[in-house]
């Protein structure tokens, strides 16, 4: 029952995002479900996150998680659920306080990006998660 009214609390920007998504498979991209998010990846994705100011390789709109292709989705995973969780809190008014944040923090002079609490707590969060990861990887000595 919570997992449905928190679908429900951040749909405003899952709406936003499927359409993105469809949009991109009647252009040649594809759409698969990881866990409660919807994963979305082709050329139109691609040119939606390539074509603004802030180049992407993903981004994040309610429970729908946009990438440029398969292996971007990958290793922005994590980052992206933490953004998926900060849907789930901030509901509809999630896109007007990420906006106003990273205005409010350009006009005091900071990166409107990198100093954005939403990012730092994503951020954070992969940080954590490298640190608990082994330094290289089995199948690289074998």
């Amino acid at each position: 029952m919570l997992r449905a009214l928190l679908i429900v609390w951040a749909s405003p920007g899952s709406l936003i995002g499927l359409t993105v998504g469809v949009l991109s498979v009647a252009r040649g991209g594809a759409i698969r479900r990881k866990g409660h998010t919807l994963e979305c990846h082709g050329p139109l994705v691609r040119w939606v996150l390539t074509r603004r100011r802030f180049q992407a390789r993903a981004m994040t709109l309610g429970h729908v998680i946009l990438g440029c292709d398969e292996h971007a989705l990958d290793v922005t995973r994590a980052h992206e659920l933490v953004h998926v969780r900060q849907y789930e809190r901030w509901g509809p008014v999630f896109i007007p306080a990420y906006l106003l944040s990273s205005a409010y923090l350009w006009f005091r002079g900071f990166d409107p990006y990198l100093d954005n609490p939403f990012e730092v707590e994503a951020y954070n969060h992969d940080a954590a998660r490298c640190e608990r990861l082994p330094a290289s990887d089995p199948a690289d000595e074998a």
